[in-house]
């Protein structure tokens, strides 16, 4: 069910992942990295709209359906709907070995 309304909420973790992953592309292209974070920002806003819009997180244990994820860039973004909010619970990229959680 669509939940309108919920705010979009990064956990320090996230945002640090978030920040090691732009520092690792600005090594090499600045302007390369930008663009990776402030695509990653505006598709976690749009959850906001349609949080259900992406698949069932396949590598959360137990998951009820409130854990999903998606691909931008490489880099896969898992999150959690609440009923208030939307929470990113991690980033990384897709060359690193999945881990359940």
């Amino acid at each position: 069910m669509v939940k309108p309304g919920l705010l979009v909420i990064w956990p320090q973790k996230a945002r640090l992942q978030l920040r090691n992953a732009y520092n690792y592309i600005k090594k090499d292209s600045p302007q390369n990295a930008e663009n990776v974070r402030k695509d990653i920002l505006a598709s976690t806003s749009k959850l906001t709209i349609n949080p259900e819009i992406h698949s069932p997180d396949k590598y959360r244990q137990n998951n009820d359906g409130n854990f999903r994820a998606y691909e931008i860039h490489r880099y896969r973004i898992a999150y959690q709907i609440g009923e208030k909010e939307i929470t990113i619970v991690r980033v990384r990229h897709t060359s690193m070995e999945p881990l359940l959680y």
